[in-house]
């Protein structure tokens, strides 16, 4: 099949020899829609090839390589209209290999006796000779000596694909590579060669890289082309993010807020404890933030309990004290009335004007706040993403805390910064985030961390809780409840699933208050609720009016009620441990001791009284060593977040370290956030040094660069006015 002469890189994919229009759509599967998305299609890995075999060499079942001479061929045919053509090798140093093939008439016209091939294939006793069975093949010119042996790539695949259909596909369009500009300069390649200790002395081009990524002639060069697709994805991803940075950071001057001495004494008196050494430090750093015209854009990451809250509070009164307004965003409107209930009784001897603003208030009270805010009667506001509205106007706004910033996502952080005002920002995550997701996730942004916990403070114990312990673990929470302290059941989903048969929130709270719990206060707590019913019942639960919560994932952040001293979380295994450790960090806040009870999946439905049923398995009892088991086990044992979100990166990617599906995180094609640490902070060094020379990339060496930057960042990181 030859290609039209109007054919490109860009034209459909069913234009591609070999691909045609019945099989375009299997490659469609792929995100191959084009002729350039073959390309860019990388091999995940490759398979070394072995020198050519002798026939004593040859084993049944492996992969091997031989040369020799087609002596004879032949052509079958079966009643169910099945053809195969076979072809004898004399292979050199004796013996034979018949290579056969089925459904494939063509290699009657393509192979004739005295042809010399390369064959490679896998290996067959058939009782009389060995045999390949589709084997690939190279016809060798006579006299010419086997090629050596090279790496083959191995592409991934959907169902109905072959691994030599696709490198048929990508083969044929090799030579279109010379068509693809190249974005790297020569100095950036060279330089990236140098930091990434490569042993060239730069990066290929981007043309070289293609042909060596899928037909390498040895590993040091698919390594090296690999390589250059790593840096160069991470690259300008980290470009994207520092044009964007320096751009928020020029754009317009943010208030100047200092904080003096008396100020800084003065805040520090309305805390009832000590800081903790990183609590001080942070605080210091975003003094000067603050303090300085240009706006602060600052994360704070703390693992649970570290006193992120309290470093907020210092913000939001640094404003304040400078006759500034204030904002504190919360991810959900329960969050934000908890937000909103401290911050009053913290500064109820104070005259900070505080207002909570959430979809839910009357219309004639939000109109009324709406107009107070404007006019700067109110000094602080906590709410919802509802402050995003474009009815919310400040009179002189100066400070941003984002709660929960990884909620909001990339696109609303820059609605935000799309204000009139330009004010400071401070946006927190209590969930340990890797380093290397922070600088993609957060590239804008500079980073602060909390670690240190405040004295006294104890580990919360954590135990995986087999079946046979169910009726156990009920006692002991009972036992707590009756010291005078109260609990959470934590369950991943509002209702039952009948396809895994797992029960939800809703029928594990009917199932406890009328069996193992029955003699206990028991309420159920999910995001479905409306909001009022939500927060009247976190209300009973905070003033010690409920025993015993059952409650989905909607707890996980933020919630503060510190006599709260176990939690049982059931169906553990189905949540990642950045978000198990969130849940954890809800109970042992006060000065009682905390515990956790993780309840594995049952296959079957689970019945939480723990009475027998012929029905009922678990994957633990049929697997106790299962992997999903141990990962819980290693939960239990490990209570540093950072450690946990580093394993959780490695195990469950990037998307879903956060508990959710991140908006805004870029999809890679061949980088890895939990492998490429080393490439993501060179990337982040070199993009912050380029765009120190050339902010908008606009000189005449960097212009395909930009093109590339703004075709594959420009939506997602609001650069495309840039340049």
């Amino acid at each position: 099949m030859t290609s039209p002469s109007n054919f490109d890189l860009h034209s459909p994919v069913h234009l591609v020899p070999s691909i045609g229009m019945q099989r375009a759509h299997l490659f469609e599967r792929l995100g191959i829609r084009r002729a350039i998305d073959l390309l860019f299609h990388f091999p995940r890995t490759y398979q070394e090839s072995s020198e050519c075999q002798s026939i004593l060499e040859l084993k049944e079942g492996l992969l091997a390589t031989v040369v020799g001479t087609i002596v004879d061929m032949d052509s079958r045919f079966s009643l169910e209209g099945r053809s195969s053509v076979g072809a004898l090798l004399a292979v050199d140093g004796g013996g034979y290999v018949r290579c056969v093939w089925y459904n494939q008439p063509f290699r009657r016209e393509n192979h004739s006796i005295g042809q010399r091939l390369l064959a490679r294939g896998v290996i067959r006793s058939s009782g009389v000779a060995y045999q390949m069975r589709h084997p690939e093949v190279t016809v060798l010119e006579p006299g010419e000596s086997p090629p050596p042996p090279r790496p083959r790539p191995v592409y991934p695949l959907t169902e109905g694909l072959s691994q030599r259909q696709v490198s048929w596909a990508i083969e044929s369009i090799l030579p279109l590579a010379l068509d693809i500009e190249e974005a790297l300069p020569s100095d950036l390649r060279s330089k990236a060669a140098l930091l990434m200790k490569l042993d060239a002395d730069l990066l290929p081009t981007i043309q070289d890289a293609l042909l060596w990524i899928h037909q390498p002639k040895d590993m040091p060069e698919a390594q090296v082309a690999r390589a250059r697709f790593i840096f160069q994805e991470l690259f300008v991803l980290q470009l994207a993010l520092a044009m964007y940075r320096y751009a928020c950071r020029h754009a317009a001057p943010a208030p100047s807020i200092p904080t003096n001495a008396l100020i800084h004494s003065r805040i520090l008196k309305r805390f009832p404890f000590d800081l903790t050494d990183d609590q001080k430090q942070v605080i210091e750093t975003i003094r000067l933030d603050m303090a300085s015209t240009i706006p602060m854009n600052r994360l704070l990451q703390g693992d649970v309990g570290t006193g992120k809250t309290a470093v907020a509070q210092y913000a939001l009164l640094s404003a304040v004290a400078n006759q500034y307004q204030a904002a504190l965003m919360a991810p959900t409107e329960l969050l934000a009335r908890q937000h909103a209930t401290k911050l009053k009784q913290q500064l109820a001897d104070s005259r900070v004007m505080i207002e909570l603003l959430v979809g839910s208030i009357p219309q004639a009270q939000k109109r009324e706040i709406l107009q107070r805010i404007a006019i700067g009667t109110v000094d602080i506001v906590v709410g919802t993403q509802a402050l995003l509205s474009e009815h919310v106007e400040f009179a002189k706004l100066g400070v941003i805390v984002i709660d929960e910033q990884h909620r909001f996502g990339v696109e609303q952080r820059a609605t935000l910064r799309t204000a009139r005002t330009v004010p400071h920002y401070l946006v927190m995550t209590a969930t340990p985030i890797p380093r290397t997701l922070a600088l993609t996730l957060f590239g804008d942004l500079d980073v602060s961390t909390l670690k240190q916990r405040p004295p006294g403070q104890s580990v919360v114990k954590t135990y995986v809780v087999q079946p046979s312990q169910h009726q156990r673990w009920w006692n002991f929470v009972i036992k707590q409840i009756q010291t005078g302290r109260q609990a959470y059941v934590v369950v991943p989903r509002v209702d039952a699933n009948d396809e895994t048969e797992t029960q939800g929130a809703v029928q594990w709270f009917e199932t406890l208050r009328t069996g193992p719990l029955k003699e206990l206060r028991v309420e159920l707590l999910h995001g479905k609720m409306e909001s009022e019913s939500k927060q009247t019942i976190l209300d009973q639960f905070a003033n010690g009016e409920i025993d015993i919560l059952v409650a989905t994932t909607v707890i996980e952040v933020g919630i503060d009620v510190p006599n709260t001293s176990v939690m049982t979380i059931i169906d553990a295994d189905r949540l990642g441990l950045a978000q198990l450790h969130q849940l954890r960090g809800r109970v042992g806040r006060g000065s009682y001791p905390g515990f956790v009870g993780l309840f594995p999946t049952q296959s079957k439905t689970i019945d939480p009284a723990n009475k027998p049923n012929s029905n009922t398995t678990t994957a633990s009892d049929s697997d106790p060593q299962s992997e999903e088991i141990q990962r819980l086990e290693s939960f239990a044992k490990i209570h540093d977040g950072f450690e946990l979100s580093q394993i959780d990166l490695r195990k469950r990617g990037p998307g879903d370290i956060l508990g959710t599906k991140q908006t805004g995180l870029p999809e890679f094609i061949i980088a890895d956030l939990a492998r490429d640490e080393d490439v993501v902070m060179i990337a982040k060094e070199m993009a912050a040094e380029l765009v120190e020379y050339d902010p908008t990339l606009t000189r005449p060496e960097h212009a395909k660069l930009l093109r590339q930057v703004v075709a594959k960042h420009g939506k997602s990181i609001a650069i495309g006015d840039v340049g």
